[in-house]
């Protein structure tokens, strides 16, 4: 059996070696040890991150990712009958962000186009300021498209940390 260095799996993957690392403290992936403490991956593994990649892309949380993940063998590769079968459901959720987004672009030109400076005095999308009252956040956003940071995070990626000593 080949087991690849993090540096081949990132490589592979497009991902950094921090998100491995990260996946990996989250339960979707796994590596076996050097007796020097150096990660390696099974090959299989750039199928996992593969599914992992895609399953953010439809939406889904690092907690749903891992229980669909864990839904699969173990005892052999995960076959396109089993990814089909994970993905089956993801349709009707793709489907409800496409028809949000749909209602985004279809409602952009009313509200960019008019030229006002502040939805706090638009009298068309906002009069009054009537969205402030009821909550935070775009209120005339689907809520499948003002999906908020979890708790801690920023909204915006943060900067780039200086890599921690002894790690690569």
């Amino acid at each position: 059996m080949e087991l690849l260095a993090i540096g081949e799996v990132a490589a592979r993957s497009g991902l950094a070696h921090s998100a491995l690392r990260h996946y990996e403290a989250e339960g979707l992936i796994s590596a076996e040890r050097t007796p020097g403490g150096a990660r390696r991956y099974r090959r299989s593994v750039l199928r996992r991150l593969a599914f992992v990649r895609a399953a953010q892309n439809v939406g889904l949380s690092l907690p749903e990712i891992r229980a669909a993940l864990a839904s699969l063998p173990d005892g052999r590769t995960p076959s396109a009958r089993d990814w089909e079968r994970l993905s089956r459901d993801w349709r009707d959720r793709l489907d409800a962000q496409i028809a949000a987004l749909e209602q985004l672009r279809d409602g952009l030109t009313s509200c960019i186009g008019c030229g006002c400076l502040s939805l706090g005095s638009c009298a068309l999308s906002n009069p009054g300021d009537v969205a402030g009252r009821e909550g935070p956040g775009a209120r005339r956003l689907s809520p499948l498209l003002r999906r908020l940071p979890p708790a801690g995070r920023a909204a915006l990626p943060a900067a780039p940390r200086a890599p921690e000593a002894g790690r690569r």
